[in-house]
């Protein structure tokens, strides 16, 4: 993610902020513009934005302090493009489903980001009933008889609101062995299999998409059933990039996904913060990177992967010098790669389709 800084103070500002903590004003993102803009009241609920020209009204989920996002005044919109995706919203009158949505509304708002940042299409179900995309934010059952399942149907993409809390969300990852698990996390898993809908099912694509990760005709049901019985087969590690992925060609593809939201949105993160990794290894050998590219403009896969690598062991050390599990606990190997390379041309084939198209 870029950096972001006051209009009026010059301070440095992250993303989630509502208001700047040093002059006080009033914060609020323009995705159209890409910008977290230092806001002036302009009488009602009408503002006007330091960062550009314009007169811009919040979200109405800033009532709930959900959402710091913006929409032209002029708009009969009440709901920013993010939260337009929303199917069903917990009941908020509970204190704790309140802040477990606030938090599913932060990591969605991250994603939201990164997807219009790369031009996906990201229709809701009002302007499209059948390919629109939908949030189901659920909480579990008072009475303990029914457990939410985070998972993805079509476009509707459900989200279990105990996800959201730290603890619990912990015990899940102990629980399935799983090297990392985040909120993000889930959103970037899911949103994979929603534009494995969009961009892949047609005849040419499958046939690419079968000869890297399987026939995804396979039996869903009984795959994920042996996956949970008998664990990922050996040496799992040479071709996939969780042990996960091993269920079912359409998780090896969520993950993949996932993990190239991870790459790409770090990527500008380090960029925007001009990070470099030159250690010395040996005489004759140096780990090395500098992330002056635009990941959303890279040509290639590789390009990405040769700088994220460095990065990562770099990230993990700082993550292991505080006592931390490591942020990015994964092994990308050559066929991964590819498998990231299939991802990255599916998404810069439809940019270009739609810029075409415009």
């Amino acid at each position: 993610m870029k950096l972001f800084k006051c209009q009026h103070c010059q301070l440095l500002l992250f993303f989630e902020n509502r208001a700047c903590g040093r002059c006080g004003h009033t914060l609020g993102y323009i995705p159209d513009k890409n910008e977290l803009s230092a806001l002036q009241p302009a009488g009602g609920i009408e503002w006007t934005a330091l960062a550009v020209p314009g007169r811009f009204k919040f979200c109405d989920n800033i009532v709930y302090d959900a959402c710091n996002w913006l929409l032209p005044a002029d708009t009969h919109e009440t709901l920013c493009t993010a939260c337009r995706h929303n199917r069903t919203v917990p009941d908020i009158s509970d204190a704790t489903n309140l802040e477990n949505w606030r938090k599913m509304e932060f990591a969605k708002h991250r994603l939201f980001y990164t997807l219009l940042r790369l031009h996906l299409p990201l229709s809701n179900r009002t302007d499209d009933p059948k390919h629109g995309l939908a949030f189901d934010f659920l909480a579990d059952s008072s009475q303990g008889d029914e457990k939410i399942l985070t998972g993805h149907d079509e476009g509707l993409i459900t989200l279990a609101l105990t996800e959201a809390d730290d603890a619990e969300r912990e015990s899940r990852r102990t629980a399935m062995h799983e090297p990392y698990r985040a909120l993000l996390g889930h959103f970037r898993h899911e949103i994979g299999h929603y534009y494995w809908d969009r961009l892949v099912d047609d005849q040419q694509k499958n046939a690419k998409f079968r000869a890297l990760f399987g026939d995804e005709r396979e039996n869903y049901s009984e795959a994920l059933k042996r996956h949970y019985e008998k664990g990922s087969p050996p040496n799992w590690q040479q071709n996939f990039v969780s042990a996960y992925a091993t269920s079912h060609p359409w998780e090896d593809y969520a993950e993949t996904w996932a993990h190239y939201l991870h790459i790409v949105d770090s990527l500008e993160t380090s960029r925007a913060f001009g990070l470099e990794v030159h250690p010395a290894i040996t005489a004759n050998q140096e780990l090395h990177t500098d992330v002056t590219i635009d990941p959303y403009r890279a040509k290639t896969a590789q390009q990405l992967v040769d700088i994220w690598i460095p990065l990562t062991y770099a990230m993990n050390a700082m993550n292991r010098s505080m006592g931390l599990h490591d942020i990015y606990p994964f092994v990308l190997t050559p066929a991964v790669v590819t498998k990231l390379s299939f991802i990255h041309s599916l998404v810069h084939e439809f940019a270009l389709e739609a810029q075409a198209a415009a």
